[in-house]
């Protein structure tokens, strides 16, 4: 059996250039910032490899052999590709011009993932978007299948991982619009309503549904568990009909808003589980000037689109209910 001949090195091959196109191995040293006697060895040990001589040192200078001068017509092209491969992955070690994989909760894909896209459909970067629950999302990320996370809540452990606040909005109750004008000369509010029809849940296997249940509890909202979504479409939809009344966040009555003009809201009473937090997941020292045009872009949404809208539909709801986070902020506005 025949053995392989190494594969040409690189550098003996770019010496083997310099002394061709220059006339001498002292000159090519200069070239490459390397030594005559580093040029000499490494053209010895190209030859040694590919068992052929490429020079013909009884010229003075020396000059390329017939497999020398075959050699050179191929080394150019392949030196060329080997700095525009190198060049490639520096860009691409700093994210330039990777398509960045973009992980969200379905409730921020649905409303503020399109407004992104859109605003970043005229630079050059590609973007490829997930959406899901938290938890998958959270080991996505940690099994690097995708580079930048919003989600809500987190359990950082890698201490690789950046968890940045993003934004934060407040549970509430919502009930159909019938039910309201039923009791409107009452002055209602979230706890004659609780007394009086049973809570539509979230699933428990979501972050949002065991996030409403904590609070439910805290709320002592005892409804026996009938109806229970993955989503907020349906869970809206029995709401709607008067079925019942459920717990949501301004997100996710955005992403369902063809129900918004037959429900009402009622704020509920702040305390440490009255609110979801959204934060953006990275890698450290990995997409941070992404990281900063999500935020940017986000706070713009919010501000221009999601909130006037959402008021204006459902002016019950409080104007702290949907907030950009102050350190986001922060960041936001100094970047204008």
């Amino acid at each position: 059996m025949t053995r392989p001949r190494p594969t040409i090195d690189l550098r003996a091959l770019e010496a083997f250039v310099a002394v061709c196109e220059t006339g001498s191995m002292t000159a090519a040293g200069k070239r490459l910032q390397v030594s005559q006697s580093a040029i000499s060895q490494s053209i010895a040990s190209l030859e040694r490899e590919q068992s052929t001589e490429l020079l013909d040192r009884e010229s003075r200078p020396p000059r390329p052999n017939l497999a020398g001068r075959a050699l050179l017509e191929l080394a150019r092209p392949l030196l060329k590709h080997a700095q525009d491969v190198s060049s490639k992955l520096r860009d691409t070690s700093r994210g330039e011009t990777l398509p960045v994989r973009l992980g969200c909760v379905d409730s921020f894909a649905a409303t503020v993932g399109p407004e992104l896209i859109r605003a970043m459909s005229g630079s050059t970067r590609q973007i490829e978007m997930w959406s899901g629950l938290t938890p998958a999302l959270s080991a996505q990320i940690h099994q690097r299948e995708v580079d930048v996370v919003v989600c809500t809540q987190t359990t950082i452990t890698d201490t690789r991982l950046v968890e940045v606040p993003l934004l934060s909005e407040a549970f509430l109750a919502v009930a159909s619009r019938r039910w309201f004008e039923r009791h409107k000369g009452a002055n209602p509010e979230w706890g004659s309503l609780a007394a009086e029809l049973p809570l539509i849940r979230y699933t428990a296997r979501s972050v949002i549904g065991q996030q409403i249940e904590r609070l439910a509890r805290h709320l002592n909202i005892g409804s026996a568990r009938h109806y229970e979504f993955d989503a907020t479409d349906p869970l809206l939809s029995l709401v709607s009909a008067n079925l019942g009344f459920a717990i949501s966040t301004p997100l996710c009555l955005w992403q369902a808003r063809h129900y918004l003009d037959t429900l009402v809201v009622f704020p509920l009473p702040r305390s440490h589980l009255s609110r979801r937090d959204f934060f953006i997941l990275h890698r450290r020292a990995e997409w941070d000037e992404l990281v900063d045009q999500i935020s940017a872009l986000t706070g713009n949404v919010l501000d221009e689109l999601i909130r006037p809208a959402l008021k204006k539909l459902l002016p019950q709801m409080p104007a702290t209910a949907l907030q950009q986070s102050n350190i986001m902020r922060t960041r936001r506005d100094k970047s204008i």
